[in-house]
């Protein structure tokens, strides 16, 4: 099982709007390619200009697949240049993260 671990930072202000705008273009698109996310979660303390999200894969070419195949979808690509004209992201950064073996994800 492999995990796609990503923090999102807005310019501060712009949050609600990112959410808006990612749930009202992106969403659908991202779950059509990859299903339902483990967690989508909005920062209450410390660093309140950011998200994160975390996407499961069995592995890394699972995830290739479908990075691949949501990168040729014209919906994503409607919501990515609609992102890039919005200008809220400041920030990404993804880490690919594996359970340990005591700690084993349940889905």
């Amino acid at each position: 099982m492999l995990l796609d671990h990503r923090t999102y930072t807005v310019r501060p202000g712009t949050l609600r709007k990112q959410l808006a705008l990612y749930e009202k273009f992106g969403l659908a698109a991202q779950k059509r390619h990859f299903g339902e996310p483990l967690a989508w979660l909005v920062s209450e303390t410390g660093d309140v200009n950011t998200y994160i999200h975390i996407w499961v894969y069995e592995d890394a070419a699972d995830r290739s697949r479908k990075r691949a195949a949501m990168m040729a979808d014209p919906e994503w690509l409607a919501y990515i240049e609609k992102n890039a004209e919005a200008g809220y992201l400041l920030k990404q950064e993804s880490k690919l993260m594996s359970p340990a073996s005591f700690a084993p994800l349940r889905r």
